[in-house]
């Protein structure tokens, strides 16, 4: 005997016994009636005894049957159950949503957002995981991620939200200091704070109007695998940084950083939502999804 129960079998079994017709129980199932009497057969087979004694005017349950019945039933009851109750929960929003972004850009811009949704959805819980590092979606039990990335060729499925740009900034008191760069390669004379979770961390890329391309190894005093860590040294004025905008807003408008190498930019990242393949999605990932995509491609945060 197999480890696993032929549990098909036992549900049509049980049918059988209540409808006491296999073909009214062919009829219940929306299966044939050949499919009905192989099923009963294998269970037959498979427990070495009969079940049912049948005849083309009268079926009748054996010894055996009347007991496996019993269970056979409960059986059915619970898989319809279970299916019932998955349904439901596909059809409307409820239970947990185990969603992963970015720690700085988490704290700021999706936690801030949470009281709403929740409020809105009361039946819906949401297991929020923040950090910079690039999370396992699938390996780790994720149903969506939020990523601010150049986002390469995956088999997840990714919803370009808005743009996310990245400026070279610098506070007043470091350029009085030590100069304005105007040109990429000026950035080899200067101090530049790293960011470690930049795709090409050692490495800063830029490009102008005229197709034009620089590439520069920073080094400087400080490298962090969060952009906070960077802020208070950068307002301090001791060195430059490659940051996106949205950690930029306040200090811009505040005039407590400026941007430089203006006519250069970086590869264009994106705020992206990315998901596993395949489908449905339960009501409460796709409500989850659909908020977040309403409300994150309002760029409240764009420094510019």
């Amino acid at each position: 005997m197999s480890k696993l129960p032929d549990l098909e079998a036992l549900a049509i079994f049980a049918k059988v016994v209540e409808i006491r017709s296999f073909a009214g129980a062919a009829a219940a199932l929306s299966l044939s009636k050949p499919t009905v009497s192989k099923a009963i057969s294998r269970l037959e087979a498979r427990l070495g005894t009969r079940l049912l004694n049948r005849t083309s005017r009268r079926l009748a349950v054996t010894d055996a049957g009347k007991q496996l019945a019993v269970r056979a039933a409960h059986i059915l009851a619970e898989g319809e159950t279970a299916e019932s109750e998955a349904v439901a929960q596909s059809a409307a929003p409820k239970g947990l949503v185990r969603l992963a972004a970015p720690m700085s850009f988490g704290l700021r811009w999706i936690s801030p957002l949470l009281p709403e949704f929740l409020a809105a959805y009361p039946d819906v819980a949401v297991d929020l995981h923040l950090s910079d590092a690039a999370v396992d979606i699938i390996g780790d039990g994720f149903d969506m991620a939020l990523r601010i990335a150049v986002m390469p060729d995956s088999s997840l499925v990714a919803r370009r939200l808005c743009p996310v740009p990245r400026y070279v900034v610098a506070a007043p008191s470091y350029l009085k200091k030590y100069g304005r760069p105007t040109h990429p390669l000026h950035l080899g004379d200067h101090i530049c704070l790293g960011y470690a979770y930049l795709a090409t961390a050692d490495t800063w890329r830029f490009t102008n109007a005229k197709g034009e391309d620089a590439h520069v190894r920073p080094s400087g005093v400080l490298r962090a695998n969060s952009g906070d860590a960077l802020m208070p040294a950068l307002l301090a004025g001791q060195g430059l940084a490659l940051l996106p905008d949205f950690f930029l807003g306040e200090a811009l408008a505040q005039k407590k950083v400026e941007i430089v190498l203006e006519g250069w930019s970086v590869p264009s990242g994106g705020l992206y939502l990315v998901m596993p393949p395949g489908g449905p999605r339960p009501a409460r990932v796709t409500v989850l999804a659909e908020f977040l995509t309403k409300r994150l491609a309002q760029r409240e945060w764009h420094a510019s």
